[in-house]
């Protein structure tokens, strides 16, 4: 938005005062100045900096910065301060510039007449949807700063789960990357001074030090026709990710995955019991709550039979049952949903499947990493030295001959 600077005049002491705001239009300022009992003088937007900037795309907010966020709203509503003076107040001392021009925006929109949820929902690159349908369901209950503190303990608990399962995945990348560099440099630098003192000798190589040093040769001579197929597979597999159907077989194939499957599926419903308990004990309806979660559950599979249970429960059935019929939840999660519904107390059920989970997350992460390291070992023993192997057994044949 365009940065406009204002001089306005105070009618009834006859002060100058001059200020800025980050607003859509001139239309905005002057509503603004007349709502604060001011007379505009003078308005121009003002000279933009220069300024590079590397990035692509608009900036988003990190879920930690919108925790703290999160909280020390929480507390400054609990205490007693008006809405507007705590955002603004945020605005001041956040230390993320994205946030801070975004809590100055919610500023001025609220003090224009929007709600708190509103104003949130213009900015979805900070606020998600379930963060503003929360907000929604606090400012209607009159329990904001309850729902703020929900909503933080929710965001820290549901980072962690992802921060758990990210942290599996950076062993094993590491790992192969390096791997992979160590088998480059032996086919680019190493293999050839081989393969030319063998050319000299001139003499008959094994099979394996044959396809060796056909590797490395094709890498030197075609490396670019390697890099685009790698290129060319990725945007493939992008493109069939983004259509329905690729997306259904492709999270399909995840949830039965041997380990990794089991890692992703307690993720999921981890995230999709966490997730649903917290709307629903904030107030947020059922229907509204289940459609949110199925947005945030991160997997096809699992958002269409989240979608399935909605459409359930709104032709009078429960939830239960279409989750079971998925056959992606596990059957302790499916009895404990039932229970929740019978009793009324569907949001603790969640609550509590959702801390089991978390649990059984971890031990399902370090099942992976114990099984992934011998397995990686074992593999990059047999490439590696099956390489280096290949390389010298002419050497050997050479010293038999010599004998």
């Amino acid at each position: 938005m365009p940065l406009f600077e204002y001089t306005a005049r105070n009618p009834q002491t006859g002060q100058i005062q001059k200020g800025q705001l980050d607003v859509p239009s001139k239309d905005d300022v002057t509503s603004y100045l007349r709502k604060n009992r001011m007379m505009l003088v003078s308005l121009r937007e003002a000279p933009k900096p220069i300024r590079l900037n590397f990035s692509f795309g608009k900036p988003s907010v990190k879920t930690r910065d919108i925790v703290i966020f999160t909280r020390q709203f929480a507390t400054m509503i609990n205490a007693g301060l008006p809405l507007v003076q705590s955002l603004d107040i945020l605005s001041k001392q956040t230390e993320n510039a994205t946030l801070k021009e975004v809590t100055r925006a919610v500023v001025f929109d609220v003090e224009a007449g929007n709600t708190l949820a509103d104003a949130f929902r213009k900015h979805p690159n900070a606020f998600t949807e379930l963060y503003v349908n929360m907000i929604a369901a606090g400012e209607h209950g009159g329990i904001l700063d309850t729902i703020l503190m929900r909503l933080a303990t929710f965001m820290e608990k549901n980072d962690a789960l992802v921060r758990k399962v990210k942290g599996a995945m950076v062993y094993p990348v590491v790992i192969m990357s390096v791997a992979a560099i160590a088998i480059t440099v032996l086919l680019i630098f190493v293999i050839p001074t081989f393969s030319k003192m063998f050319a000299s000798v001139n003499m008959e190589l094994p099979l394996p030090t044959r396809i060796v040093i056909g590797m490395s040769g094709f890498l030197t001579s075609f490396w670019w026709l390697l890099l685009a197929g790698g290129f060319g597979l990725w945007f493939a597999f992008k493109r069939y990710y983004a259509t329905t159907g690729g997306q259904k077989t492709v999270d399909g194939l995840m949830l039965r995955a041997p380990v990794l499957g089991d890692v992703v599926r307690k993720s999921a419903v981890s995230r999709f019991t966490r997730t649903l308990g917290t709307l629903i004990s904030s107030g947020v309806s059922i229907l509204d709550g289940l459609e949110i979660t199925a947005k945030t559950a991160g997997n096809r599979v699992i958002h269409d039979a989240v979608m399935e249970s909605r459409a359930s429960i709104a032709g009078g059935e429960t939830i239960a049952a279409p989750l079971d019929k998925s056959k992606v939840f596990p059957p302790m999660v499916i009895s404990m949903i039932a229970v929740g519904e019978q009793t009324g107390g569907l949001d603790e059920m969640l609550t509590k499947i959702a801390d089991f989970y978390d649990e059984e997350v971890d031990v399902a992460v370090s099942a992976l990493l114990a099984l992934m390291e011998p397995i990686m070992i074992v593999v990059l023993g047999v490439v590696v030295g099956g390489m280096v192997v290949a390389m010298y057994l002419p050497i050997f044949d050479m010293m038999n001959a010599i004998q």
